[in-house]
């Protein structure tokens, strides 16, 4: 009956070259992102009137219960990330599991929905996270395998488009249909999406399964690396070394020649390689951990991984001073602190430009560039002071400045995650990662380093804000990012350490390589 939506063993899927495309699959896996991010925004202007009105909280203990509620939402995301990871790595379908996400959100959604107690509320918030890290860890790791290394960048670039603009419009959506429409309009809009998304995701095929009706020149499953950011790969991981062309006996006379391309790889890499990547006997216990743990033992890893987090805390830590901000100094009201945020996060829609660039150059001097450009402009933001119109420019100007270099660290640190995971795998056999890799667990760290983030900007940035000052508070926020500049600029792409060491070694054979007339 749903052979057309499924296919069988004679007949493919309706259209289904369409919906096994590069370009489907990106925007499926964007919109589930944005439908995550959507429906947990529009709940915010609406979860104070529940407290009260519904569930009977006094308004004294508002501000106590909604940062409680937030606490529940990230232990949950953190907590089920890792688990989430694990799971869909093996799995033998990327699409079950985005569906089983897709379940909890629906389920998340009808709870906040009809909910009138707090026990009833705080499940929603627990199903909510458990979404958003199946969604984000699941999601991610589909869009590595559809777009191969070489285009995760843009791709990444296109996700965090549909993640700025889910931020930018949902708090915003939410409090306007909440004012004209109620209480029940607001869900009306989230069940929507999640119809629509529901769509997408069944209708959405894996390239993989793709491949039992179609050529895999025509799926293009595995793209070819050929971008900036596997050149700066540490020495074990280089294609001379562990990507060797191995060259028969009846003709090793020829890898001694120079002017061969083997020439350049020095005696005895041949036997590495192949000794790398032969079968190894016994394995040692350091194997047998699971993915998520050994990638802790990589400190590009790690780098990455403060990235992330330290770009999460200085997005998210305007959304506890800056409407304050604004309220207190231009009077504005609860529309114009909404609006505020628009320089900040229109400019991601530039994402996609520098995913492209990224995966073309290479990802370490684009974000490295982001925490030094930040700084300054943060900083900057201490001069505005007083209720004039060219005050109110200049903190759009510096917002919009904070945001361009917020989206150079983003969409590159996203990509590098799976450059260090390729990196690692490459150090070692076929499948030591098991047969679908280690992407979905390397993605439930960043999505465990992102809400990380979440909850560590605004919590800082308002107990600063709340001693000290907006002045001092962006001074922080300002010192805080050129600082991470420095473990980006050194391990993102590998270690800089060891390209130098490399080059140097480099260097030194080709001088020491008498030139053959």
């Amino acid at each position: 009956m749903f052979a057309w939506l499924v296919g069988s063993a004679s007949h493919p899927p309706l259209f289904l070259k369409t919906r096994s495309s590069k370009t489907f699959i990106i925007v499926t896996v964007a919109t589930a992102i944005f439908t995550d991010i959507f429906v947990y925004g529009i709940i915010v202007p609406v979860l104070p009137f529940a407290l009260t009105s519904r569930s009977g909280i006094n308004p004294d203990s508002i501000q106590t219960w909604i940062a409680i509620f937030l606490a529940v939402y990230g232990a949950a995301l953190l907590t089920a990330a890792p688990f989430c990871g694990w799971l869909a790595d093996r799995s033998s379908s990327r699409r079950v599991p985005l569906l089983l996400g897709l379940l909890a959100l629906g389920g998340s959604t009808v709870l906040l929905c009809i909910g009138s107690s707090i026990g009833v509320l705080a499940a929603g918030r627990v199903l909510q996270g458990v979404s958003a890290a199946v969604v984000w860890v699941v999601g991610l790791a589909l869009l590595v395998d559809t777009v191969g290394p070489d285009g995760v960048g843009q791709a990444m670039g296109y996700v965090g488009l549909s993640m700025s603009l889910a931020i930018l419009v949902a708090p915003l959506l939410g409090g306007i249909v909440f004012a004209a429409s109620g209480y029940y309009a607001v869900f009306a809009m989230a069940f929507g999406l999640i119809v629509l998304d529901i769509i997408m995701r069944l209708v959405m095929i894996e390239k993989k399964v793709a491949l039992r009706w179609l050529p895999a020149d025509v799926v293009d499953e595995t793209p070819k690396v050929s971008h900036a950011a596997y050149k700066e790969q540490e020495p074990d991981n280089r294609a001379s070394f562990t990507d060797i062309e191995l060259v028969p006996v009846d003709q090793g006379s020829r890898a001694k020649d120079p002017k061969n391309k083997e020439s350049s790889v020095p005696e005895g890499a041949a036997d590495e390689a192949l000794s790398e990547n032969s079968p190894q006997p016994v394995k040692k216990f350091s194997d047998r951990l699971p993915a998520v743990i050994y990638l802790f033992s990589s400190r590009r890893v790690l780098s990455a991984l403060w990235a992330c987090l330290v770009q999460a805390s200085l997005l998210t830590a305007f959304d506890t001073i800056l409407p304050l901000f604004v309220r207190d100094t231009f009077n504005w009201n609860s529309t114009g602190a909404g609006l505020i945020f628009l320089p900040l996060v229109v400019v991601s829609f530039t994402g996609p430009l520098v995913g492209w660039a990224s995966d073309k150059y290479g990802p370490r001097w684009f974000a490295t560039a982001g925490f030094v450009i930040a700084c300054p402009f943060l900083i900057l933001l201490r001069l505005v002071y007083k209720n004039t119109l060219d005050q109110k420019v200049l903190l759009c100007a510096l917002l919009a400045l904070v945001g361009v270099s917020l989206t150079l660290i983003l969409t590159p640190m996203m990509a590098e995650i799976t450059y260090a995971v390729d990196a690692k795998a490459r150090r070692h056999p076929p499948g030591f990662f098991g047969k679908n890799g280690a992407y979905a667990q390397a993605y439930s760290l960043f999505n465990m380093a992102w809400a990380g983030g979440c909850l560590v900007g605004p919590l800082l940035a308002g107990l600063v804000n709340q001693r000290a000052g907006w002045a001092v508070t962006v001074l922080i926020l300002g010192i805080v990012s050129v600082i991470t500049a420095i473990p980006t600029a050194i391990w993102t792409g590998g270690s800089m350490f060891k390209k130098r060491r490399r080059e140097r070694q480099d260097r030194a054979i080709a001088a020491n390589t008498p030139e053959v007339a």
